[in-house]
């Protein structure tokens, strides 16, 4: 069967550096951080007492104030970014079939928020269980595309995907060979992650997984940096409209980018830990070049996973010199996460989303917090340090890599008919 190609056709981003798209495109072309200080708890007995939070978030101004309450901040996320893409999209009852209208959504967590109030509310009381009987709907991980399809009367595929940190590469990815295998004409895709609370930075803090870089917040995120040491908390959403080429042009859709390709991979080698041969990262982007019918000498631009770690970074890197060869100094590879923390599930449609801005405008996003070279790296390699680079770029690759082992790569090309 031919497949039908797929365009981007709308976005939407609420995150630490910026509350819509254009703001967190302005953060990332300035290479503004958003760390800063813990708001939502006291974390002053925490090993790690900052993160890259949302700021200024007040769900009122988007959603009913009772229907707000009845969803976890994640899910929040998710309504307020799929209304900013469906509105860049121009998606209206006029111009669609709602049958043929999908959303496929990632998030790696879910409702923490929710559940952890829940239960330390019982924990706290007398052993009477005295639970919310929205508990269970907030917390589970797929209401979120649940909800965005019940605001927008949307009856297509409709589901989440969960693969930790990959999970919303993976659900760009189902979205589209979704819609160029013809099970849809519309998806609304991405993800959203809200876990700033205690349970996860005390989680993430027992396995040492965190900057605990609290003197300096806003330069702790520091990917392939000398001095780096652990990744910096985030949350926040990023949504992208995904749409079948002759059904956007049919209805005069603007065009930001097409998407050719995604490769998927699995380390099969440790919980948390990446393969130390880079095998996983290296299978994903070469899976995902084959799936583009691309070789490596067309790609101008990486998106890495980039997590500010000691192991992830060299490793990540190791497997694009695997891929790429020589060609891989004539790339331009940066770390958003320098700037926007880790989204956990929802860091494949913020970092998709910056691939998809760069192939639009011809700059690439810094990482930023350098200061002393690794040796680990070599020197030609162009990282775009500290300010953002601008250079055409004909197609642009996002990494993610999630605990246990899940690989996500999505391949975005500078669209033409």
């Amino acid at each position: 069967m031919r497949l039908r190609r797929v365009v981007v056709t709308g976005l939407g981003a609420l995150t630490p550096i910026g509350n819509t798209l254009q703001a967190y495109w302005d953060g990332l072309s300035n290479g503004v951080s958003g760390a800063a200080p813990i708001t939502q708890f006291d974390a002053s007995k925490f090993k790690t007492r900052f993160a890259c939070e949302v700021k200024n978030f007040d769900p009122t101004e988007f959603i009913d104030k009772k229907e707000a309450r009845r969803m976890d901040r994640f899910t929040q996320f998710a309504i307020v970014t799929s209304d900013e893409a469906i509105r860049d999209a121009g998606l209206t009852s006029e111009n669609i079939n709602p049958d043929r209208v999908g959303v496929i959504w990632g998030t790696g967590i879910g409702g923490l928020h929710t559940f952890l109030s829940e239960v330390t509310s019982f924990a706290k009381g007398d052993g009477t269980p005295r639970f919310s009987p929205f508990f269970i709907p907030m917390m589970i991980g797929d209401i979120s595309s649940g909800m965005i399809s019940i605001r927008n009367g949307y009856r297509g595929p409709n589901f989440v995907t969960m693969s930790a940190c990959a999970s919303s590469t993976n659900a760009i990815a189902d979205a589209f060979n979704y819609i160029r295998l013809n099970k849809a004409d519309i998806i609304v895709t991405g993800g959203s992650e809200a876990c700033v609370n205690e349970a996860a930075m005390g989680g993430f803090n027992s396995m040492k997984a965190l900057s605990e870089r609290n003197d300096d917040p806003q330069t702790a995120s520091r990917p392939f940096d000398l001095n780096r040491d652990g990744f910096v908390l985030g949350e926040g959403s990023g949504a992208l409209i995904l749409e079948d080429l002759d059904h956007a042009l049919a209805r005069g859709a603007k065009i930001y980018a097409e998407v050719v390709g995604c490769g998927l991979s699995a380390d099969a080698y440790h919980m948390t830990a990446p393969h130390p041969d880079g095998l996983g990262a290296t299978n994903v982007m070469k899976n995902a070049l084959e799936d583009a019918g691309m070789k490596p000498e067309d790609i101008d631009y990486i998106n890495v996973h980039g997590t500010s770690t000691p192991l992830g970074d060299p490793q990540e890197v190791k497997a694009i010199t695997n891929i790429f060869g020589d060609h891989a100094f004539n790339i331009n590879i940066s770390s958003t996460k320098s700037m926007t923390g880790h989204l956990l599930g929802g860091a494949g449609a913020i970092e998709t989303i910056a691939c998809i801005l760069a192939v639009d405008k011809g700059i690439i996003p810094p990482t930023i917090n350098h200061t002393t070279d690794d040796p680990a790296f070599d020197t030609r390699l162009n990282l775009t340090f500290n300010k953002a680079q601008h250079r055409e770029v004909r197609a642009a690759l996002s990494n993610t890599f999630g605990f246990g082992g899940h690989n996500a790569s999505v391949i975005i090309k500078k669209f033409t008919e």
